[in-house]
C-alpha cells in the first residue's frame, strides 16, 4: 500500500495493489467514520467497486445491495400486480378501459395511488371514475 500525504498532513490519494490490504483499509475506514454522514458517502463510493474485496464490510455491502435489489423487485411486482388487478376487475365488471386509461394505470408506479384506484374499480362504472382526481 502506498500513501501519498499532502502538505496539510491529510491523505490525498491512496494506491492499493493488494486486494487484502484494500479490504482491510476499507473496513478500517468505515469503522473509523462511525455513524456519520461521511460514512454513508464512503459506503456509496465503495459500493460500486467491491467485487474483488473479501472482507466483512465489503460482504455486508454486497448483501445489502442484494437485499435492496430483492426489495425493489418485490415492490415492482406489487405495483405491476395491482395495476393488473385493477384492469382485471374492470374487465370482469364489463367496464370499458380506453387505451389512454390503460396506459395510465400500467405506467403508475405509486402503490398508494394504485390502491385507491383498486378500491374505486370495485364500484366504478367508468375508467374515468377510477382515475378521477389522481
Amino acid at each position: 500500500m502506498r500513501l501519498i500525504i499532502g502538505s496539510s498532513g491529510g491523505i490525498r490519494a491512496i494506491r492499493v495493489t493488494d486486494a487484502d490490504a484494500a479490504a482491510v483499509f476499507a473496513e478500517f475506514t468505515e469503522a473509523g467514520l462511525g455513524a456519520t454522514p461521511a460514512r454513508e458517502i464512503w459506503r456509496n463510493l465503495m459500493g460500486t467497486g467491491l467485487s474483488h474485496f473479501r472482507g466483512f464490510v465489503a460482504e455486508s455491502f454486497r448483501e445489502e445491495g442484494r437485499e435492496e435489489g430483492r426489495e425493489e423487485g418485490r415492490d415492482e411486482g406489487r405495483v405491476e400486480g395491482r395495476a393488473e388487478d385493477i384492469l382485471r376487475i374492470l374487465a370482469v365488471r364489463g367496464v370499458t378501459v380506453p387505451d389512454e386509461a390503460r396506459q395510465r394505470i400500467t405506467a403508475c408506479k405509486d402503490l398508494a395511488v394504485l390502491d385507491v384506484w383498486f378500491e374505486r374499480a370495485v364500484t366504478a362504472t367508468t375508467a374515468d371514475a377510477v382515475l378521477a382526481g389522481s
